[in-house]
């Protein structure tokens, strides 16, 4: 497709210049064989329709360039009142303005009389050929038109995405940042960020914990669920309802192989996720066993028998 484009441009060139190549031995013929007098009545008529053609393309391109300036004043007022991202902003206004100030360039050419087939033509090829040279780019491009329009994380959210979790440092049209826990820098294109499953943690005000807590089999399931509850009541960062969904609860999850296994779930703020966690882990560890009750380790009970 881009060679056929290519080909008839060169061809409507080519064409173009043999049309020249003519016209101009024409012009040598017509001043060898005509007088004077009506040689220069004639150049003075077409100086004129010149000069009128001149002046009309001149009237053409002001005017059209005061039309581009204010569709850009408008295309950025439209862009103010429904407080767009600045990035997507920017790259609209400035795609809108060379689009209309190409098609201004061919129409105001145009008026002068000259044939812009040629040039039209060169163009699509050259737009098609730059568009596949930088398919990645274009991608890229959109992929960030729709993170900026949809929004689905903002500068300083913790997401997960694409294998690489961290807190979004910017986000710009083509690329977006993440600062890892560890403080490294990780640069996304937009184009995969977008087609792909984004984890954002911060996009809730809310976020819910939890926490599974293995005993030994012989325990009383009672007194551990006072326990592990006891545990949660001194955490004054868990929340409950109805600021949160649900109350904190205790409950026995699953009778393992050398476990009885115990579940904690309840809701802290999600800027205090990580530190709740943590704290609580701690606090298990110490106090299940204040209170009697051993952790397990993985045992295999070997019974052996006289054979007869």
């Amino acid at each position: 497709m881009l060679f056929q484009l290519l080909q008839s441009a060169s061809a409507t060139a080519a064409a173009d210049t043999l049309d020249l190549q003519k016209a101009t031995e024409e012009f040598v013929e017509k001043i060898a064989t005509t007088p004077a007098d009506q040689l220069l009545s004639e150049f003075g008529d077409k100086a004129i329709a010149f000069g009128l053609k001149v002046l009309a393309a001149l009237a053409i391109y002001i005017i059209g360039a005061w039309i581009i300036k204010k569709i850009k004043k408008m295309v950025h007022n439209i862009f103010v009142r429904r407080k767009t991202e600045h990035s997507i902003a920017s790259f609209v206004e400035s795609l809108v303005s060379i689009a209309l100030t190409v098609f201004l360039v061919i129409f105001t050419i145009s008026a002068l009389g000259v044939n812009t087939t040629s040039l039209a033509a060169l163009l699509a090829a050259g737009g098609m050929a730059i568009g596949m040279a930088l398919s990645g780019t274009v991608q890229n491009f959109a992929g960030g038109i729709m993170l900026l329009v949809f929004k689905p994380f903002k500068a300083g959210d913790f997401i997960e995405a694409q294998g690489y979790s961290g807190t979004v440092s910017e986000v710009s049209i083509v690329s977006t940042k993440l600062t890892t826990t560890d403080n490294r820098i990780i640069v996304i294109p937009n184009g995969s960020l977008s087609n792909g499953t984004i984890n954002n943690y911060s996009q809730n005000r809310f976020r819910r914990l939890e926490w599974l807590v293995d005993v030994e089999y012989g325990a009383s399931s009672e007194k551990m669920k006072e326990v592990l509850m006891s545990i949660i009541r001194d955490e004054k960062r868990i929340l409950r309802a109805p600021e949160v969904p649900a109350d904190p609860m205790v409950a026995l999850n699953a009778l393992r192989d050398s476990s009885v296994q115990y579940v904690m779930r309840a809701w802290v703020r999600s800027e205090d996720y990580w530190s709740v966690l943590y704290d609580v882990n701690e606090v298990i560890y110490n106090r299940v066993p204040e209170n009697g009750i051993g952790f397990p380790f993985p045992q295999l009970d070997v019974h052996i028998g006289k054979a007869e």
